[in-house]
């Protein structure tokens, strides 16, 4: 079992982190328009899976408007901004934002994402929210970059992900 913190409280999740070289889970998410989609909607594509508990906290903010910057240089790949935000919600965030360069999808119907990716909180005040993580995938979903951060109030280290994709 792997632990995070929460302002320096010990914050335990549920397993492990895909490693790089493994193939990424496939998931079930919900976009803003309450479609499912899984990875196969982003077949040939590379992506950044940017794990954050809530759209609503200052981090996951930052986290959302970085990757939206960073994401024009990208070519061949998506960025994907993974919480348990209702789709309403997330699709808001973005548009008062202006987020257009990433794609907000939402644990709305199915918990499982957080739980085979490893990042699912098991205590603390958020509970069943995901830790922060980003999750790097080619085209054909292996990981080539992961991070799990270590304190949930702390931004990843957005460079080593893009370089990741070089």
């Amino acid at each position: 079992m792997t632990t995070v913190t929460r302002r320096g409280e010990v914050v335990r999740l549920n397993g492990e982190l895909p490693s790089v070289g493994q193939t990424a889970p496939d998931f079930l998410l919900t976009r803003t328009d309450l479609t499912d989609v899984s990875l196969a909607d982003y077949e040939g594509f590379r992506k950044v899976l940017s794990i954050v508990p809530s759209l609503d906290t200052p981090t996951c903010a930052m986290s959302a408007r970085r990757f939206n910057q960073d994401a024009t240089a990208l070519e061949d790949t998506v960025v994907l901004n993974i919480s348990a935000d209702l789709p309403f919600a997330a699709a808001r965030f973005c548009e008062t934002e202006g987020l257009e360069r990433v794609e907000a999808l939402s644990m709305m119907r199915d918990r499982r994402f957080a739980s085979d990716y490893g990042v699912l909180q098991l205590d603390g005040p958020m509970a069943g929210l995901s830790a922060r993580a980003v999750v790097v995938l080619d085209r054909d979903n292996s990981v080539i970059y992961a991070e799990l951060v270590p304190e949930i109030r702390q931004e990843p280290d957005y460079d080593a992900a893009l370089r990741a994709l070089s």
